[in-house]
């Protein structure tokens, strides 16, 4: 994977935030949808309160005798909602670390996708920039027999003249002023392909990437992305053999081309929620 040819999710971008509509037609995006106009203060009024609603019905369906008996057992796929396709799935998190990374994942396919997505997380991080943590964090994810080639092929991506590019010093810091983002989010997971050794998992994820500060060129901007890991089941845990990286599926709003409405719906459907970021 060639992250600074990507220029989008671990590689981020450094384009002018924008928003890119269908071409041709009438330019309805989503059958309907149009470009965002300027929010009028009635319209703010609305929004704040469809958030104090939201808030509020949130506290009414956690309010309970706080022994949880009362709450549906959704990590066996039992209760209300367990059929919904988007509903927070899952056990408990992991509690170990190797580092800063989550370790010791469940041996079977929602331990995979849960190691997936952390290590779409620290390999979408800042870290990555530096070489001393770079190197740190892939040391914590990698299978061992992989381990010195997905080194070497991050060195590459992560070279001096790449930073320069980007506006950041040959340690990864960030001029005098700014603050350096780099931060993906899984937004869910799937598995393509799972045996008791192996296991190969997409992690649909959206990422912010730039700098801040008034005086940067680099504005930090978003960016959706699939992540497709190659995973082996190494002793005790799922490590990883390789990855790669393609954009989407993208919904309005983001520095990518548009998905279409049946691409967003399928994603969503595919594509399972978190109890964490798993």
């Amino acid at each position: 994977m060639s992250l600074g040819d990507e220029n989008d999710g671990f590689g981020g971008g450094s384009g002018q935030t924008r928003t890119r509509l269908p071409e041709g037609g009438s330019g309805d995006v989503y059958e309907g949808a149009r470009r965002p106009a300027a929010r009028s203060s009635r319209s703010l009024i609305t929004v704040v309160g469809v958030v104090v609603l939201l808030v509020a019905a949130i506290a009414f369906a956690n309010r309970g005798s706080g022994d949880g008996a009362d709450s549906p057992d959704t990590s066996t796929g039992k209760g209300p909602g367990s059929g919904a396709p988007t509903s927070a799935t899952g056990v408990r998190p992991v509690t170990g670390k190797n580092g800063q990374i989550p370790a010791g994942f469940a041996h079977d396919q929602q331990g995979a996708q849960s190691a997936a997505s952390n290590y779409a997380v620290a390999l979408g991080s800042d870290g990555m920039f530096n070489e001393g943590r770079r190197h740190d964090i892939v040391e914590a994810v990698a299978e061992q027999s992989s381990r010195s080639q997905l080194q070497a092929g991050f060195d590459a991506d992560y070279s001096p003249e790449f930073l320069k590019q980007i506006g950041l010093s040959p340690d990864g810091s960030a001029p005098t002023g700014s603050t350096f983002v780099s931060r993906t989010v899984p937004v869910g997971s799937k598995v393509n392909n799972y045996s008791d050794n192996a296991a190969d998992v997409d992690v649909w994820c959206v990422g912010m990437f730039g700098l801040t500060g008034e005086s940067s060129t680099k504005p930090v901007t978003n960016g959706w992305f699939t992540i497709s890991f190659k995973l082996k089941w190494s002793g005790s845990d799922w490590k990883v053999l390789s990855t790669a990286q393609k954009t989407g599926p993208t919904p309005v709003n983001g520095d990518n081309p548009v998905s279409g409405s049946e691409e967003i719906s399928d994603a969503v459907k595919e594509f399972g929620g978190f109890t964490y970021a798993r």
